[in-house]
């Protein structure tokens, strides 16, 4: 049957279905749309399903020159309906994975998804879950819902793990050309998944099994949360040492083996590096072992925010100002530049950890119009201005847009505490408050 179901997808006739499409489905909708493959989004999103088959994208990753191509052609369309799964031969599983209150995983998305495609399963259908969660989801969350009526895995049905590696804001490194693992539940199983993402990834790694392939995502995005970690707790020392960390990296950057580089930051943002390491560390203390490095990596980067209203407060001081009833500018409130993803964003922890503290907070973010606290209350971006400036006592750089002027910010005469050493380079008449 999966040599059917190959054959199928070769000659263009194989049918897939996107379920979720944020940053990671409609990307990969769109490229099995440009090869040629009639695909299908499914999103609860009524707008963003509106969007998407009026030809408008809505996510600066993707153009909408790009989603109007395919809609056009007739290669990808978008529904809220769960129905057409009934005629998909390949379904794709791109739904968000976030933390619970307690940190703990939230996998709801994951298990309603599955529970939608076992109610309109058929023989032959591929099921790969792309969305990150802890190695071993895949076989204990979508592989029982779908083996029902005797139905075997590799032969009647086919089911594999392939972890998205979207890096939003990135236009070198896209879903067309990041090289994509997969592990299928058989031999099988991962064939089939190879044949159908061939036509949505140049690059396909193959690994035995989708534990392993869990593995993987969770390796790498541990390895990058671990090592932020470690450098912001060199920008913590640095600070007391009284040495400036950015010229402790760049020296050290220097050497041409056994080092790489990484920067200090104002707190993790994403929806990837500071939730992904603690499904990890979630799965492991369910097997009574603690995973030391991943733990005391999240609390050095959980304290960074409050290090950045700390940096806020003294400087203030130094000017003989009170943090409490300060006028406070935070400059950009997404987790990365480039990008209006306020997910996790550090940013919003420091707006309310300095609200709690007495300030008056506003902000200004080219890509984020408006942003909702955690206690639900919403803020508008306000208009940059050197009237915005003047009225700020302190401004905060905490993420690095391109679209900001630094020169004028730098010249502006007023405090700036730069959480990103964005301002390194400027002749400054500010003064300038480095991490």
């Amino acid at each position: 049957m999966h040599r059917q179901l190959i054959e199928k997808i070769e000659i263009k006739e194989a049918r897939v279905t996107i379920i979720g499409l944020g940053y990671v489905g409609l990307p990969l909708a769109v490229e099995f749309a440009r090869a040629g493959l009639k695909t299908t989004g499914i999103d609860l999103k009524a707008d963003k399903v509106e969007l998407v088959n009026n030809g408008k994208s809505f996510l600066p990753d993707v153009s909408d020159g790009e989603v109007d191509a395919v809609v056009k052609s007739g290669n990808l369309t978008a529904t809220t309906e769960y129905q057409g799964l009934a005629a998909a031969d390949c379904v794709c599983i791109c739904v968000p994975t976030p933390l619970g209150k307690t940190k703990d995983p939230d996998i709801s998305y994951i298990v309603a998804a599955s529970e939608e495609i076992a109610r309109h399963s058929h023989p032959g259908m591929l099921v790969v879950l792309d969305s990150t969660t802890y190695p071993g989801t895949t076989e204990e969350l979508i592989l029982p819902r779908l083996d029902a009526d005797g139905r075997r895995v590799g032969q009647d049905f086919f089911v594999a793990f392939s972890p998205e590696r979207v890096d939003p804001g990135n236009m070198v490194w896209k879903t067309k050309n990041t090289p994509k693992v997969i592990g299928g539940m058989t031999p099988a199983c991962t064939e089939t998944a190879v044949a159908l993402y061939r036509n949505a990834v140049e690059t396909l790694v193959p690994v035995s099994s989708p534990a392993a392939a869990e593995m993987v995502k969770l390796l790498e995005n541990t390895f990058r949360a671990v090592n932020i970690g470690l450098v912001n707790e060199i920008a913590l020392i640095c600070d007391r040492l009284d040495l400036n960390v950015w010229e402790i990296i760049e020296a050290a950057a220097t050497k041409p083996f056994g080092y790489m580089k990484f920067t200090p930051g104002p707190g993790l943002g994403g929806h990837c590096i500071p939730i992904d390491p603690l499904y990890l560390s979630w799965k492991m203390r369910g097997m009574n072992y603690e995973a030391r490095f991943i733990d005391l990596a999240d609390k050095v980067n959980a304290e960074m925010p409050h290090h950045v209203a700390r940096k806020v407060m003294d400087a203030l001081n130094d000017e003989g100002k009170a943090l409490k009833g300060a006028r406070i500018l935070v400059l950009g409130v997404a987790y990365k530049a480039g990008t209006d993803d306020v997910r996790e964003s550090p940013a919003v922890n420091i707006i309310e950890i300095l609200r709690r503290k007495g300030s008056e907070v506003s902000y200004h973010d080219p890509h984020v119009a408006e942003l909702q606290l955690d206690s639900g209350e919403k803020l508008s971006s306000t208009e940059l201005s050197a009237d915005c400036l003047s009225a700020a006592d302190c401004a905060v750089l905490v993420t690095d847009h391109d679209e900001f002027d630094f020169q004028v910010l730098a010249q502006s005469g007023h405090l700036i505490v730069d959480t990103r050493n964005a301002l390194r380079e400027v002749a400054a008449k500010a003064r300038i408050v480095g991490l």
